[in-house]
């Protein structure tokens, strides 16, 4: 079997160390197929990246074919069937969510250009890096030639809080729960929707009960968890994000399950009355050939459509901060 080429950014850092290992041993493309690994780093990080590749080499993993370390961005990106865009600058003191754009555009804009001259055509994207949606709208506007399909941000580890936030509540397995999902974007403003999920094939909000506290502690327990995080343990969110990456790209490239909804934000095609264009996070389903479709026809309640309202003002806001990238 060809194996997968995949690209992992920032592949030094917490995110890159956990992902890593999982993609080596087939946690994305599945227990069969081989996998090519291409790190990149920026130069100050590579010493650091060559113990990442030795401690891969340690794992022995059966299915890891090769592994490239490297701080050219035109060889990392280089054939790449799947790219994860975890590297991105972290907010520093002081720093507003517009001077994060800011400081990020830049690797942004050429790690899409990098993607459109030398990945394949159909390359799976996932940005990771914050603020992600727009970073993500960044890169595909960069990638000439590339249909923007092939760009997605990660709101999986929003939609995965939401699910673990109900499971805990309704004192049932995570399991139990399905089809709860994140609207806009991956901010303080995303928008965890439960009017269509169930537990136990039961509606959520009858097994709850609550809905003071479905429209309340639970939106904003799954908006903040990050931060409880860091004021937690001291630092961002790695395994967990890691963890929502893979399951990302492994739906996206080998399917959902029939009736399942996930979450991913995708450039909008004016679905829900989102602009097209915008990097907005939809309930979608995959079909497993690299693909994905957002679901149509869901009826909203009039506090999730003001709510989404919200994000998507948000996510317009910040796209007006970055266009003079996104000519």
């Amino acid at each position: 079997m060809k194996p997968a080429v995949v690209t992992v950014t920032g592949a030094a850092g917490q995110i890159g160390y956990a992902i890593l290992p999982r993609i080596a041993h087939g946690d994305v493309f599945g227990p069969d197929r081989p996998v090519i690994l291409k790190l990149l780093e920026i130069e100050p990080a590579l010493k650091a990246l060559e113990g990442v590749r030795m401690e891969l080499e340690d794992c022995a993993p059966p299915l890891l074919q090769k592994i490239v370390c490297t701080a050219d961005v035109d060889e990392g990106m280089g054939d790449a069937d799947a790219v994860f865009l975890v590297g991105a600058r972290p907010r520093g003191p002081g720093m507003e969510r517009g001077d994060l754009l800011r400081a990020n555009g830049p690797i942004f804009t050429g790690q899409g250009a990098a993607i459109a001259r030398g990945a394949k055509k159909d390359v799976c994207v996932v940005v990771v890096g914050n603020p992600a949606n727009t970073n993500c709208l960044i890169a595909y506007s960069s990638a000439k030639g590339l249909d923007p399909s092939r760009f997605t941000a990660m709101t999986r580890l929003d939609h995965d809080r939401a699910l673990a936030q109900l499971a805990r509540k309704a004192g049932v397995p995570v399991r139990a729960v399905a089809n709860a999902f994140i609207w806009g974007n991956h901010s303080p403003t995303m928008v965890p929707d439960t009017e269509h999920g169930t537990i136990g094939c039961r509606p959520i909000a009858e097994v709850i009960g609550d809905a003071g506290w479905l429209h309340g502690d639970f939106v904003k327990t799954v908006q903040q968890r990050g931060k409880a995080i860091i004021d937690a343990r001291g630092v961002s969110s790695a395994a967990s994000a890691a963890n929502a990456a893979i399951s990302h790209m492994r739906s996206w490239v080998t399917g959902t399950a029939p009736g399942e909804l996930q979450s991913m934000a995708v450039p909008s095609d004016g679905s829900y009355g989102v602009p097209a264009g915008l990097v907005s996070s939809f309930p979608v389903t995959c079909p497993g050939d690299g693909t994905y479709r957002i679901v149509q026809g869901l009826e909203r309640s009039g506090w999730v459509v003001d709510k989404v309202a919200a994000t998507v003002a948000e996510l317009e806001d910040e796209r007006k901060a970055v266009a003079d990238l996104l000519k």
